[in-house]
């Protein structure tokens, strides 16, 4: 897939370690992490029940396309985003690389039943999606400041931390 590089498995505690010593990720807690200032909080879980499927995958894929627009402001062309899966592969997903990609957007932000976390190589700016939560939590002033005001029309916040 174009713009998605998998981190060697060996590398999968390394790459989780400065989130999860960031933001005291804890799986199965609810928040899973110290939400940290700023960020905001969106609800998803109007998509997760709804009763089409067609319903949820059409506002999975604006919530992702939104999210992809962001990070394309956000990061450089050739800057690159930590892409973390609970359990699950990790990868370095490079923004730019998708954007321009004649492959479909398979996946990003919205939590499909794992955690996600994309998030800048320090940690310090990015997204989190909680699967059982049903919320997508977007931290640090710069992906803030993109995401945000794109995802407000269209989500409720149900935790705010500006």
């Amino acid at each position: 897939m174009e713009g998605w590089d998998v981190a060697p498995p060996d590398r999968y505690d390394e790459l989780w370690a400065p989130f999860i010593a960031r933001y005291g990720f804890v799986p199965g807690a609810v928040p899973a992490i110290d939400e940290p200032t700023p960020s905001v909080t969106f609800d998803l879980s109007g998509f997760f029940t709804a009763a089409e499927q067609s319903a949820f995958t059409a506002t999975e894929r604006a919530v992702n396309a939104l999210a992809l627009l962001a990070m394309t402001r956000v990061f450089g062309p050739d800057e690159r985003v930590v892409a973390l899966d609970w359990e699950h592969d990790c990868h370095w997903f490079h923004p730019h690389v998708q954007a321009v990609s004649a492959e479909p957007l398979w996946r990003l932000v919205v939590p499909n039943g794992d955690y996600y976390a994309f998030v800048s190589e320090d940690a310090s700016t990015g997204t989190f999606g909680h699967p059982w939560e049903q919320t997508l939590c977007v931290f640090g002033r710069p992906m803030l400041d993109a995401l945000a005001p794109l995802l407000a029309p269209l989500l409720p916040i149900i935790r705010d931390h500006r």
